[in-house]
Parts: structure tokens; C-alpha cells; sequence
């Protein structure tokens, strides 16, 4: 084979992957089930439906058909982790999308997209070294997505805590603001817990951990705090990953082979289950996926009990 021909095989190879990963797996929308028992001994399951980076823009509207859809997995709880928008013209389409889970209740936290619009420069920057904050983007309609949250009645855990009870057990949810702009506050994060907890008057039956950007810093507080799981999303599972090899990057600290799914995180003598979700969306300068399908989470809260056979 002659030079030329190889490099236009190569180019048309790269084509093609290119329009794979462009046109079709972006749009490959799936949920991925798991089960984690944490709840306690005789406690009925709790459904948790994960949503996390949708980067929702205006004219994605086969995006926001299929997560209207997602209501019939009935979820009895929802977990949002952050970078909802994806636009700044997003939120009366985001409102339309969620608005078929009124009822259901729910807890949240912001990504970065959650405050600034996405930027054209350099978007395939982050499978080199993790993207910097960035401060300086347009801003994006920060105030009218948490009127959205609001008028779902969902719960604001960006260095707070909540209580709620659901299918009759008492979850305490604990949360920070976006760690990959160093807006996390885990003093504030464990003071609002410690509070919370010196007030219980009913049984704990777990506790939650909700996080957008799954730093180490942040996994090693919750679990010190005593979450039993961690929801978090912002790596896309990689985004872009190579067969047999896996993710690039995870944009942050956390180990590439954490990137997505459901794993543990341990910190001394605690551990917490960690839920990754690859996410639902990309940014909209850099709309590819290769190897890393975009994801739901459907996860189980099931209790302790011990079975015999």
C-alpha cells in the first residue's frame, strides 16, 4: 500500500469515527440500573433516578422527549448532579423536561454550566489536563433553573443538607456547590449536616451525598461525614474512550477508573458506594461521544437485610 493510501484510510477511518461519534452514539440515550443495599433492615426499596450533566440547549428536542419518558421507570426520588443547562436560553426548555416529575420528590446541585455558558475555545482541551475554572463566561440563567427546582418542590443541597422522608425511611442528603469552581464549602457542608443530625428525632436510615464534580478532596469529606453512597457526574464517563483502555480523563482528580459506574470510595476506616453517571449530554462545542454512551441512572436503595436460604 502506498503512503497516500494509507493516510487516506487513516483520514477516512477518522471520518468515520468522527461522524459515529458525532451523529449517532451522542444520541444513544440509555439508562443504566444498579442496587445498593444501605437502607435500614425491613425498609421498602427507594427508586433514585440520577440525572446529571443533560447540558440542555433549546433545540435538543429529541433530548427532552426521551427524559419526559423517563418518568414511567417511577422513580420515588430524583438526584440531579449538576451542569443542567447547556445553554443560556435552556431553562424554559429544561422547565418543559422536568416538569413531568412534579410530585416526585428531589435534591440538587449546580455544575459549572449550571452558571456560565459553555465557550468555543479549545472544547477537546480537557482530554489533555483537566479544564480550569472558568469565571469569566457569559453568564447563564442561574436564578431561573432554581425557580424551575423550586416549583418541583426539590431540595437545594449546594453546601447544605436536607431531611426527607421517602417510602417511610428518613434519608438525610448532604451536598456541595460545584467543586470544579471552588465553590464547595465543606465546612458549611458539615456544619448543615451536624445540625441536621443532633435534631433527628426518627431513625436514620442513610445517608446521601450529592457532589457534581467527584474531586477527592470532596469524596473524602462525605465519606468522613458518614455518607453510605455519593452521587456525582461531570466527567461524561470520559466522553471519549478507547476500547480495552477506557477513559482519557475524568476532567478532575478522581482515578480514570472511576470514571463511571458504580464503585466504592473509602477514607480511612469509612467507605461510601460512589454512583459516577457518564451523563446525559455534552457541551455543545464539543458534541461527540466514542465509547462512553450517554446515561441515566436508575439505582435501587434496598435494604440490609440478611437473607437465608
Amino acid at each position: 500500500m502506498s503512503p497516500r493510501s494509507l493516510i487516506g484510510g487513516i483520514l477516512a477511518v477518522g471520518a468515520g469515527v468522527f461522524a459515529y461519534a458525532s451523529l449517532i452514539e451522542r444520541n444513544l440515550f440509555g439508562v443504566r440500573q444498579e442496587s445498593i443495599d444501605i437502607l435500614e433492615p425491613g425498609s421498602s426499596r427507594i427508586r433514585v433516578l440520577h440525572l446529571s450533566d443533560i447540558h440542555l440547549a433549546p433545540w435538543q428536542h429529541r433530548k427532552i422527549e426521551w427524559l419526559q419518558g423517563l418518568v414511567s421507570l417511577r422513580p420515588d426520588l430524583v438526584v440531579v448532579t449538576g451542569d443542567s443547562l447547556g445553554h443560556k436560553g435552556a431553562v424554559p426548555q429544561f422547565a418543559r423536561a422536568m416538569s413531568v416529575f412534579r410530585g416526585v420528590p428531589g435534591v440538587f446541585v449546580h455544575g459549572s454550566n449550571d452558571y456560565f455558558a459553555p465557550r468555543i475555545p479549545n472544547p477537546f482541551a480537557y482530554l489533555v489536563a483537566p479544564s480550569q475554572p472558568d469565571h469569566e463566561g457569559e453568564r447563564i440563567d442561574t436564578a431561573g433553573l432554581d425557580e424551575v427546582y423550586s416549583s418541583l418542590g426539590w431540595l437545594d443541597l449546594n453546601n447544605a443538607s436536607a431531611r426527607m422522608t421517602v417510602n417511610d425511611s428518613t434519608i438525610y442528603f448532604t451536598g456541595t456547590d460545584d467543586p470544579h469552581l471552588d465553590l464547595d464549602r465543606i465546612d458549611l457542608m458539615a456544619s448543615s449536616l451536624d445540625g441536621l443530625l443532633g435534631s433527628a428525632e426518627s431513625p436514620i436510615s442513610a445517608i446521601i451525598g450529592v457532589t457534581h464534580a467527584p474531586y477527592r478532596r470532596v469524596l473524602d469529606a462525605l465519606t468522613t461525614l458518614g455518607a453510605d453512597a455519593i452521587f456525582a457526574g461531570h466527567t461524561h464517563g470520559g466522553q471519549v474512550c478507547l476500547p480495552g483502555v477506557g477513559a482519557l480523563t475524568t476532567n478532575s482528580d478522581l482515578p480514570r477508573a472511576l470514571a463511571r459506574g458504580l464503585n466504592v470510595w473509602n477514607r480511612f476506616d469509612r467507605s461510601a458506594f460512589i454512583n459516577v453517571s457518564a451523563g446525559i449530554g455534552t457541551s455543545i462545542y464539543a458534541p461527540v461521544r466514542f465509547a462512553c454512551p450517554p446515561e441515566a441512572v436508575l439505582v435501587t436503595l434496598r435494604s440490609k437485610d440478611i437473607g437465608y436460604a
